[in-house]
């Protein structure tokens, strides 16, 4: 291959310079590069604040590689159409693209890489988006891990690269092909009013990312363990955003993780554990992809949950379910764009287990709102506190959210930080919960807290029967 022949890097959910395999590889090759993202088939399946999100990665991308006297080519359309349209336009002979894993992304990229191949252009697709590949990882049996312990003892001691540094320079091709403008996809379109209060809240960008994992190694880390359930506290690192959009990279993480272990930082193992939860997620959903869309575990599937989006439900979409702890997360998600891990678990097991609607519609609900939006994260989620899922917290263990608040919001500051109904003097994020939920609600902090749609007893003596009779 000449010299001069440029390579195609396709970007996905992997906007950063470091840490990057196929470009750094691709930059030491010499060859002019074109970075690309495509708004394509899977990103067209997006939640609102999923591709609001998105929008803001790309536009700071975008903005990155121009101080580096590149660009961030833009188009919009089926992923096999345009890459080849693109190659054809450029001359390009290779594109390389970091690897995905969840079932709709591996069949986009397989169809790429098949009609690139059959127009003689070579595809690549490199590591980086998970620590381990997951056919890389295995049980002493050979098969793949369905429990989590295993795993992490398994590869806790397992040599990972160390991360690449960001290219110096990016050699710019002689003629840059034409880009779409990101402004005229209005990504941000359906979260409406919604996206001013989400961008008080967002931390975009691969710098932002790394200051923000720098800011957790100051302090954070050394109560990790004993803090991070506390949802009124800054006490996580609040990565799962940047990690979603790959504005940091794993590797990046993990070796800052060893170093604080090393260290002797009391919190480090367990933060490593939580980052390896993450790897356990996209192992299962390589390994099962069914994990996305159906029960784990088929001999949940006569289980009598209801997917009937009726009033309840509606009430829960809203924070309005009367029970103060499970009302503050759904509205932390609505005003932040994410939502404290504990308080997954604790609506979670409320949606499911007091209410028995099927986890199927907290997962696409979930969808439609994080910003940290994750396809093996969430789906492996919803099912590990539905009951229904690998490694999964037995259905009997249903999370009282009164007791829970107990321990982990002891003061109720976490509450009267989102709920405007709890608190006496309503501050900003309770208020911006007002501003960011749907017009449609018709909801002011002036209404009157509601009354629970399932009473705490009353909806674990339910769950227990119906799990007695399956």
């Amino acid at each position: 291959m000449d010299d001069a022949t440029p390579i195609i890097v396709w970007f996905r959910r992997d906007f950063r310079l470091a840490d990057h395999p196929a470009l750094a590889w691709a930059a030491a090759s010499g060859q002019p590069l074109i970075p690309v993202f495509v708004l394509d088939e899977v990103a067209e399946t997006y939640g609102a604040a999923p591709k609001w999100r998105l929008e803001q990665a790309v536009r700071h991308f975008a903005d990155r590689l121009e101080q580096m006297g590149s660009r961030l080519v833009l188009r919009r359309g089926n992923a096999r159409d345009v890459l080849l349209k693109l190659a054809r336009e450029t001359g390009a002979g290779d594109v390389w693209w970091t690897r995905a894993y969840d079932p709709d992304a591996i069949a986009r990229d397989k169809g790429v890489k098949a009609a690139l191949k059959d127009a003689g252009i070579t595809a690549k697709s490199h590591p980086g988006h998970v620590l381990f590949e997951p056919w890389t990882v295995s049980t002493k049996q050979g098969g793949y891990f369905k429990v989590y312990t295993p795993m992490w003892r398994a590869v806790k001691d397992v040599n990972v690269p160390m991360p690449e540094p960001a290219p110096e320079r990016l050699q710019a091709p002689d003629d840059w092909p034409q880009s779409e403008a990101l402004a005229d996809w209005a990504l941000g379109k359906a979260m409406n009013r919604g996206a001013a209060v989400l961008a008080g809240h967002a931390c975009v960008g691969e710098t932002a990312a790394s200051a923000r994992l720098a800011e957790f190694l100051d302090g954070p880390i050394d109560t990790y363990k004993s803090r991070r359930d506390y949802p009124a506290e800054q006490a996580t690192s609040r990565l799962s955003e940047n990690l979603a959009w790959g504005e940091i990279g794993p590797r990046t993480i993990w070796h800052a993780g060893m170093h604080a272990q090393l260290d002797g930082r009391s919190g480090a193992e367990h933060f490593l554990k939580e980052l390896v939860w993450r790897e356990f997620a996209y192992h299962l959903v390589y390994h099962t992809p069914q994990i996305t869309t159906e029960n784990w575990r088929p001999e949940w599937d006569d289980f009598p949950w209801s997917g009937e989006e009726d009033e309840a439900v509606l009430r829960w979409k809203q924070g309005r379910t009367g029970i103060p702890l499970v009302d503050a997360a759904m509205r932390e998600m609505y005003v932040t764009g994410q939502m404290h891990n504990r308080g997954r678990m604790i609506v979670g097991s409320y949606l499911t287990k007091h209410m028995l609607k099927h986890w199927r519609t907290g997962q696409k609900w979930f969808e439609e709102c994080l910003t940290d939006w994750d396809p093996a994260s969430n789906a492996m989620g919803w099912q590990w506190v539905a009951g229904s899922g690998p490694d999964a917290a037995p259905y009997f263990r249903i999370f009282n959210p009164e007791t829970q608040a107990e321990k982990f919001d002891p003061d109720g500051d976490y509450v009267r930080r989102f709920v405007a109904e709890r608190a006496t003097e309503p501050g900003p994020d309770a208020l911006a919960f007002f501003d960011a939920c749907p017009r449609s609600w018709n909801l002011s902090p002036d209404d009157n807290y509601p009354q629970p749609v399932v009473g705490l007893a009353e909806g674990r003596q339910r769950a227990l029967a119906a799990y007695a009779e399956r």
